[in-house]
């Protein structure tokens, strides 16, 4: 049987239970962060303005959601030619986005209520959880802002395999699930002007055309598919879709790197006939451009939340201060910390290691036996139990 150190739990407890009372009754501190004389006057239109304030954050909260929503569709558009799910940064986004629409819209009523001294009393004792919820949001904010810059390698990876995979599955026309693939690379290669993953010679190294239309009776189409070790049909050319529209000349998508089959052409100086840039680079500046934008917003909204939680914290302090004074009508200070951040952080730490003494287990299991001694009875010897020969 275990038992908890009564008196030394009691001892704490009416310790840290006293502490606000010998606190308040020392005068106002003097260590405080940022400490700020505030009016009746000046309490009522700070609380009038967070109000507002807050209301404008259920605003960006919609925005960090829209834009958590856009990208998910942005990335949704081309999942084929991803290999993993990249959509941790536009989950975190509209998750952000919501939880700021319920925080803001409870600080609203919180901040509206403080312009009257009776109906903060409703508040007291939640502003500071509050607080503390709203700061853990606000890193969350920040947070999803520096993943939005860092996001880069994750999805270039994740680029360069898909679009591998892809251009394989290029002559699949004729497969189930993989038909749409051609119509496709092509859209991309069009839209996005660029060929091949990393360039237009990539597709050098895969057999993009079907065996179906092959001629399979044809000398050199057998000998060039007998030549590979994979039995694959490769050949210097690309698909129609890389061809660059503002070439002076006919494309040229067969033999190019074969300087005599075409007229008045050099593959290694020839850079209008085919687009140069590889997709995977299109696709990264595409989707990074997009985020850095977003990173720049959310970071612009998280400076604002961040301001938004200071006048709070200012509003809260301010309040307590008049109710310990006792006059509605008095001046309060309002701070961001009571005391300096180090005497702040050394107190929190005393807190949780006194917690922790407060539940120190004893590990006897005769704690709460009493002996005879305690009843005027002398000890009974134990007999030892006789062993069998």
């Amino acid at each position: 049987m275990t038992r908890i150190k009564h008196p030394q739990f009691i001892r704490l407890i009416l310790a840290n239970l006293d502490w606000p009372i010998n606190h308040v009754s020392s005068g106002e501190p003097k260590m405080a962060v940022l400490k700020v004389k505030f009016t009746k006057i000046n309490r009522g239109k700070l609380a009038q303005v967070l109000w507002v304030l807050n209301w404008v954050s259920v605003m960006t909260g919609m925005t960090l959601f829209s834009l958590g929503l856009f990208l998910k569709v942005e990335i949704d558009k081309r999942w084929e030619l991803m290999s993993d799910e990249v959509h941790s940064v536009p989950n975190m986004l509209i998750g952000v986005g919501l939880a700021a629409c319920g925080i803001n819209f409870l600080g609203g009523k919180i901040c509206y209520d403080c312009v009257d001294i009776g109906k903060f009393l409703r508040w007291k004792l939640l502003m500071l959880p509050y607080i503390i919820c709203t700061l853990f949001f606000t890193f969350f904010i920040l947070v999803g802002a520096l993943l939005c810059y860092t996001m880069r390698n994750a999805l270039e990876e994740a680029l360069y395999l898909g679009l591998r995979d892809a251009m394989r599955h290029y002559k699949d026309t004729d497969m189930p699930g993989r038909c749409y693939l051609k119509r496709t690379i092509d859209m991309l290669q069009i839209e996005f002007q660029c060929c091949g993953n990393g360039d237009f010679r990539d597709w050098f190294y895969i057999q993009w055309i079907s065996s179906r239309y092959l001629n399979m009776t044809n000398t050199e189409v057998v000998d060039r598919m007998r030549s590979n070790v994979e039995g694959k049909y490769l050949m210097d050319g690309v698909p129609f879709s890389c061809c660059n529209t503002f070439s002076p000349r006919p494309c040229i998508q067969e033999h190019l790197t074969n300087n005599s089959a075409h007229y008045s052409y050099d593959y290694h100086t020839e850079e209008l006939n085919l687009w140069q840039l590889g997709c995977r680079q299109a696709l990264l500046d595409h989707y990074t451009q997009i985020m850095q934008s977003t990173g720049f917003i959310v970071i612009l909204i998280w400076l604002f939340e961040l301001s938004v939680l200071t006048g709070v914290r200012y509003l809260q302090t301010a309040m307590e201060n008049v109710l310990r004074q006792g006059d509605p009508d008095s001046e309060s200070d309002g701070w961001l910390l009571e005391n300096s951040i180090a005497e702040t952080a050394r107190y929190n730490f005393n807190i949780i290691k006194n917690l922790g003494k407060c539940y120190q287990v004893d590990d006897d299991p005769n704690i709460d036996v009493p002996s005879s001694s305690q009843f005027g009875q002398d000890p009974v010897p134990t007999k030892g139990i006789p062993m069998a020969s």
